[in-house]
């Protein structure tokens, strides 16, 4: 009766109050990657300039953000920059600051020969000026305004040409303004990628594998490309092609020092590949499922220390899909450690509260772990996390579907295990779960209670001690066929002296 089956999951300042700002802007990079909890996220990112920059130009941006200029002026900051000469640089620093504003953006791209003569810098032999003018392109990548990010186009192929620059800062904005044209319009993506992007960014991590901040601007483009709606059949086996699945398995592991930015955007481009319909044995090959069981091992234990690292919940989430999906996918050549099963465990536990849903992804991935596997069985029961389980049946939101899925998992392999499951008192918590009114509930619950009494007498007598009106009550109650066929079943052939009860 028992459905043994392993679940595929797939999966986008007011300029009065400087410190509004600047919190806003701190929580900007989290909350792009905290959306991406639930749902696949195109998102656009605007790169801070560097730190010593930064503080410099923080009051000057609440100014800028909110200046518009007028069209002659715009083409005053353009004139300004073709005179040339040494103020080259900073005149192009401060056009960057005026696209800032959405309505400036608009009024450069409109005015005559704007884009030529930014994209003229970006050949020039001054490395500054280039700096600048691709920082102005990665300004204008930033807007929402589908003209403004066409009108960026024709830099593309300078913008891959740097990729491989030997300044790892211009790389790093390229990246980034790469990152934010992709998901704009399928022309654009199309334009890029017959320009070579996928090529340009495996040559990119391959030469700057040990750089994190660009490993992380890397991340960040390729899964803008990645959540393409074509991308199974246009951009993954291209990607699968080029070598770099290699590098973002390797990156899965976050730095203790640079942080988890890295291996939070890699992650996440192993799961759009892990998630797509095609052959993930390659991925295993490469040691995805060993390496991410490996990380999370390790968050795990970092997990159950207590005070884990703020955002290390969002490098768990990705993880924890590449893993339920690779096993999904019959990625079965995993070895059987019951430190992975305890990792899981902890994962579901202690996010319980905070972030319900990653504590129902821990427990899809736990049932994906044990469908067909008698060792990890075994290993929860031996383990005594059981009770564990049990504790979850109480909450919804699918947490107790899962968990019942798992328990399923456990009695599935015979008497053995059906005892060792009504000795930590499932059938106690089946009574409560049976009278709960979600049907899929209730249908997991009769499942594994079928399987309970079916293969362990003791579970027979145990129901029968708890006197059985739940189970007649799901008869009574229930409006699914399904339901009242298996409650009705399970009554007749081990319950019969609830046979009467159950005639009325």
């Amino acid at each position: 009766m028992w459905r043994l089956k392993t679940i595929h999951h797939k999966a986008s300042a007011s300029a009065s109050d400087l410190e509004e700002f600047k919190r806003k802007r701190r929580e900007f990079e989290k909350a792009l990657r905290q959306a991406r909890k639930d749902r696949q996220l195109v998102s656009k990112r605007l790169l801070q300039n560097d730190v010593e920059e930064e503080e410099k130009e923080e009051e000057e941006s609440m100014e800028t953000c909110f200046t518009f200029l007028s069209s002659e002026q715009v083409k005053e900051m353009i004139r300004g920059v073709q005179m040339g000469g040494e103020e080259k640089a900073a005149r192009l620093a401060s056009l960057r600051k005026a696209l800032r504003n959405p309505e400036n953006q608009l009024a450069f791209i409109k005015s005559e020969n704007s884009m030529h003569m930014l994209i003229g810098q970006l050949s020039a032999h001054n490395a500054q000026c280039q700096l600048e003018a691709t920082r102005c392109l990665h300004q204008l990548s930033h807007s929402s305004h589908p003209s403004v990010s066409q009108a960026c186009v024709p830099a593309g192929p300078y913008l891959l040409t740097y990729l491989s620059s030997q300044s790892t800062q211009l790389t790093e904005v390229c990246l980034y303004t790469l990152g934010n044209l992709c998901p704009d319009n399928a022309a654009v993506r199309e334009k890029l990628l017959a320009q070579g992007i996928v090529s340009a960014l495996a040559n990119c991590i391959h030469n700057q594998r040990y750089n994190l901040a660009v490993v992380e601007a890397f991340g960040f483009t390729l899964s803008q490309l990645l959540q393409a709606k074509d991308a199974t059949e246009k951009i993954i086996p291209a990607v699968m092609a080029s070598g770099i699945v290699p590098h973002l398995i390797s990156a899965l592991t976050p730095d203790p020092e640079f942080g988890f930015g890295p291996a939070i955007e890699c992650s996440w481009c192993l799961h759009y590949l892990v998630s797509s319909s095609l052959d993930n044995s390659m991925l295993i090959a490469h040691g995805a499922l060993s390496h991410c069981s490996a990380v999370l091992i390790a968050l795990g234990g970092a997990v159950a220390k207590g005070n884990p690292q703020d955002g290390l919940e969002l490098l768990i989430w990705p993880l924890l899909r590449c893993l339920g999906n690779l096993l999904a996918s019959g990625g079965d050549v995993i070895p059987e450690d019951t430190r992975l099963l305890a990792a899981l465990c902890v994962f579901a536990q202690i996010y319980l509260h905070l972030h319900p849903a990653l504590s129902r992804e821990s427990l899809w991935t736990l049932n994906n772990l044990t469908a067909g596997s008698s060792g990890f069985c075994s290993g929860l029961l031996l383990l005594n996390m059981v009770p564990i389980l049990i504790q979850f049946l109480s909450f919804s939101g699918g947490i107790n579907s899962m968990a019942l899925r798992v328990l399923g998992n456990i009695a599935h392999h015979g008497p053995e295990y059906c005892v060792g499951l009504t000795q930590a008192g499932l059938l106690s918590a089946l009574c409560a779960t049976l009278k709960m009114a979600d049907p899929e509930v209730v249908t997991l619950s009769l499942e594994v209670l079928y399987m309970l009494v079916s293969s362990n007498p003791q579970g027979v007598e145990e129901f029968t001690r708890l006197n059985g009106i739940p189970l007649l009550e799901a008869i009574q109650y229930n409006n699914e066929g399904e339901q009242r066929v298996r409650a009705a079943y399970i009554l007749d052939h081990h319950f019969p002296s609830f046979s009467e009860v159950e005639s009325l």
